[in-house]
């Protein structure tokens, strides 16, 4: 499997929500009843917080 490119990985980062912080993404994924299945993490791309599955 090749390295995302960096095109790649900005495609990637553009097609989510972004958050101002983790507990609101947390919130967002409550908001939408999936909490269970999603994690946040902090992007290296854009500097916010998107939602990924487990």
């Amino acid at each position: 499997m090749r390295k995302p490119a960096s095109e790649d990985k900005r495609r990637m980062c553009t097609g989510k929500r972004r958050y101002s912080s983790e507990g609101e993404a947390l919130q967002g994924a409550q908001r939408a009843g999936v909490e269970r299945w999603r994690k946040a993490y902090l992007c290296a791309n854009c500097g916010k917080w998107h939602l990924s599955t487990r």
